[in-house]
Formats: structure tokens, sequence, C-alpha cells
């Protein structure tokens, strides 16, 4: 059979594969479903995909989980039911007004780019797939302003903007495989956060629609203070609360000029201490980049003067050129203080050049065992958390590689972005090393003070550990919120740790 997560249960590492085969088998066993025809009355029927190839397609992210089970004839965890792709508004809110009216479950796509699991379907959903609405509806530059509908690609996205003279400052790896309303759903960070914020800082107001087909509208405004800020409740929210149409954001003129640096530093003490002082100067680089000793290594090896200072940071500065010439001449005078050097601008060109490839496609095609997990915490911390962290993993198997870089760097703390790789082996194996060390970093990241995330979102895999950060008051008011909203449990389910809806529990109940 399919297999359902549930919360509270195992998280999915601890699940088997299911082969194509029997896939192909419960697909015509199950049949259309009986409401096919009315999610077609609404969308048209050319925009509802129920064949078993794409309803695979829509079976899996980009989490390591999945990609180890497709790889290995597998399927992360259940099919959908269907895929619609509404093509208004007005159909979408139509489209959860369908699901709550007949307990349909649901997941809203962007891209697909997650990596936690947060679009993977378990209770074979209904998947409303939002890349239909994909336009700018308004660029106001008298207040630097845009708003664009939820399903719009981020690098067309950004494209839009340049060709205007703007940038959205939002930079995500993923850029060109993701979309603004998964930015907005997972509070996305890109890699010029330090400067523009994270995409919680850029958003003004939105429009969501609610799980019952209400349209609410958080008008866009400068900073004000009437009331708690409802956009919060939705940014970050991964789709539990409703799910967002659109989204108001603030933009900037595109920079002038931009100053890439490349520096060497004698240790990671030494370049979090010289980060630390450029931000709590008030410098504001767009690019900060710190490398351990490994992954330092993978980009430094024969080139001086990283044989005597082994760490590598790559910075930029921009905006207006005599501001990005003095914020630069500024930091290196700062990490100089640090015992670093510059190295040229081969290793910046180079970043620059390869900034939104996946550097772990390579290995994921050898059958290497490849996750990342990032987490945030502060100044005072982080060296001591790292070293923690490494020797942790690597005290679970030697097999380990281990490597971090810190980036999102801000005056209080830092991102530590950290990459697991295992070399070919069993699978059930690999899942299990992965999930103790993703155990392991969790509880000693929570226990210095830490945040269990940064970027990535909750999804699937963080739920346990989402309770233990925000302490039984904190994530009881999130849970109420989902019963408040979604009493039924329909949007996301299993995702975020949050039990099924209030009227789920008390139908199981009884």
């Amino acid at each position: 059979m399919e297999q359902n997560q549930e919360a509270g249960m195992d998280p999915p590492s601890s699940w088997s594969p299911v082969p194509p085969s029997r896939i192909a088998a419960e697909a015509a066993l199950r049949g259309t479903p009986a409401w096919l025809g009315r999610v077609e009355a609404i969308v048209g029927s050319e925009f509802v995909l129920s064949g078993l190839p794409d309803r695979w397609v829509y079976s899996r992210d980009r989490s390591p989980y999945a990609v180890f089970q497709v790889r290995n004839s597998g399927v992360p965890a259940t099919l959908p039911a269907a895929i619609a792709c509404p093509g208004t508004v007005q159909e979408l809110a139509a489209l959860l007004r369908f699901a709550r009216e007949h307990s349909i479950p649901v997941v809203p796509f962007g891209a697909g780019s997650g990596v936690l699991g947060g679009t993977l379907p378990v209770a074979r959903e209904l998947v409303i797939d939002l890349k239909r609405l994909n336009r700018v509806l308004d660029l106001d530059e008298t207040n630097g302003t845009v708003t664009v509908q939820a399903g719009m690609n981020g690098a067309q996205f950004e494209g839009h903007l340049n060709a205007r003279g703007f940038t959205s400052g939002h930079f995500p790896q993923s850029l060109h495989m993701s979309t603004v309303g998964g930015w907005a759903a997972c509070r996305s960070a890109g890699q010029n956060s330090t400067r523009y914020g994270k995409f919680e800082d850029m958003v003004l107001g939105l429009e969501v629609v609610l799980p019952d087909g209400e349209l609410l509208r958080v008008r866009p405004m400068a900073r004000h203070g009437a009331g708690p800020g409802l956009a919060s409740l939705f940014v970050g929210s991964e789709g539990a609360y409703g799910v967002i149409s659109e989204v108001t954001l603030r933009i900037w003129r595109q920079p002038e000029a931009r100053r890439g640096l490349a520096l060497a530093f004698p240790s990671v003490e030494a370049g979090l201490a010289a980060l630390r002082t450029t931000l709590q100067s008030e410098l504001r680089p767009a690019v900060v980049r710190l490398y351990d000793h490994t992954e330092s290594l993978q980009r430094t090896r024969g080139r001086p003067p990283f044989d005597s200072r082994p760490i590598l940071a790559i910075l930029e500065h921009c905006g207006l050129e005599p501001l990005a010439e003095l914020e630069s001449r500024l930091t290196c005078g700062i990490c100089e203080g640090f015992d670093a050097v510059q190295a040229g601008p081969t290793l910046y060109d180079e970043w620059q050049a390869n900034r939104f490839g996946s550097l772990s496609t390579p290995w994921q095609v050898k059958d290497y065992y490849v996750d990342t997990i990032e987490i945030v915490a502060g100044w005072s911390v982080l060296p001591g958390l790292y070293a923690a962290t490494r020797d942790a993993v690597l005290a679970i198997s030697p097999e380990f590689h281990f490597g971090t870089h810190w980036s999102h760097v801000y005056p209080e703390g830092a991102c530590q972005y950290m990459t697991l790789r295992l070399p070919p082996m069993p699978q059930q194996r690999a899942l299990d090393l992965l999930r103790n060390a993703w155990e392991r970093i969790q509880c000693l990241c929570l226990a210095a003070g830490g945040s269990i995330a940064h970027h990535h979102g909750i999804g699937l895999f963080r739920g346990p550990w989402l309770r233990q950060e925000l302490g039984t008051p904190g994530f009881g008011l999130l849970q109420a919120l989902k019963d408040c909203l979604d009493p039924q449990g329909l949007l996301v389910p299993g995702k975020l740790g949050l039990a099924a809806g209030a009227h789920s529990r008390q139908r199981d109940a009884t």
C-alpha cells in the first residue's frame, strides 16, 4: 500500500521505497477520483492532470530523501490523486472551497524545489500547481514596490525587474527553479541576504486564499503600527494556513557597482570574528561566505596564499560606486586586523559564475548520499557549535564527509550551512546514518540557543524539533491557528509537525 505520514510518526527516513510496478497496480485499483470531473469544471479539463506519469512527477520535490527514493526506483511517500492548475485567483478559491466541501486534502505547489518534503503528497492529495499565476501585476517606481503573482518563476521575475532597472535583491541558489510564492511560503533567503534581508524583510503585503476559499488581502504599506502583522501568519507557514496567491515586495535600483573580494584567513575562528566585527561596524556587504577547511580546500587547492592561511572568505559590496569602494576598503581593513590577506579576484569570479549550480548533483548521480542542514546561531556560540556538530557527525561514522560554510550573516549571528555526504552503500543504512546526524545537529543547535532552520523551512522532516524550539505555548498557538483556519486539516497534512485539524481529530476519536 501507499504509506501515509501522520503527525507524530517517525519521519520519512524510516519508510521503505515503493516499486513502480506496485504504484501502477495501485493506480489501476484506485481508478479515477469520483470528484475529478468537478475539478475539471473549475479550471478546464486541459489544466487537470491525472495520468500516472504526471502523478509520478508531482510525487517528489528536491529533498535528498526524495532523490534517494526515486534513484532507487521508489516513490517518496504517495502519488497525488490529481493535479489542478488554476489560471485565476477565482479558480484557486473555487478549488479550495470544493476541497473543503468534499474533505479532499490539498498541497499547493510552486516549482517543487524545496528540500524538506514540504510539497510531498502523503495522503493522495489534490496538488494545486500555481505556475499559471505568473504575472507581474504592478511595478511602482515611485514607491519602489512590485506586486507579483505567486507562481512566477524566480529568474523570470528578476529578469522582468532588471529590464526596468530594478532588482529584488533576492538570489537563492534555486533562483531558476523556484517561484516567488515558494519564497514567501518558506521564508527564503537569497545569497545577498546580508544587504537586502531575507524574503520576509521584503514583503509589504500579500493576498492569500484561506482554506474556505475566502480571499484575504494584507495591504502593502510602509512601516505601520495597526496591530499585529497579518502577513507574518502566512510568510513561512508553508501553505498550512492558506495559499499565497500574490505578494507585494519592496525593490531596489540595480547597483551601480559591484566589488568582489576573496580573502584568506588563518582559521575559522579568525574568519568568524572578522565577519562579526564587519557587520557590527554597520558595514553591509551584499555577499558574505566563509568556508571551513574542508570546503575551502575544494576551492583553493594549490593556490597561494591558502598554503599558510587555509580558510576562504568571499565577499561582495555593491551600490553607488563611491559607497561600494569605501565599504570594500573598510571591510578589508577589518579583516586584515584578523590576519587575513587578499587572494585576488579569481575565486570570487568563479563563485559568481557558478552561484546557481547544484554542488550535490554530481555526487548524487554517482550514488552518493548527500544532504544539507542549515541552522542559525549567535556569534558567541558559533565557533563552539561548529566544532560540536562536526565532531558529532564524524563520531556517528567516519565515512561521513562534513563541510560547512557560513553565509546569510547579520550583526547578531549567522547561518551555518552544513553538507553531509556518504559513499554508496545500502540505502537503509545511509538513511539511518543521516537520520542520526540530523538528530544530533538539531539537538546541539537547540542546546546552544540557536534556531533549527534559517531558510529551508520545516516541511515534513523538521516538525518534532519545531515543537522543541517554540515550546509548548508557542507550538500550541500554531496548532490553534491551524484548528481555526483549517479545522479539517486539509492543507498540507503532516507538515510543520502540526496535527490534523480539530474536526479531523474529533472524527478520529469517535
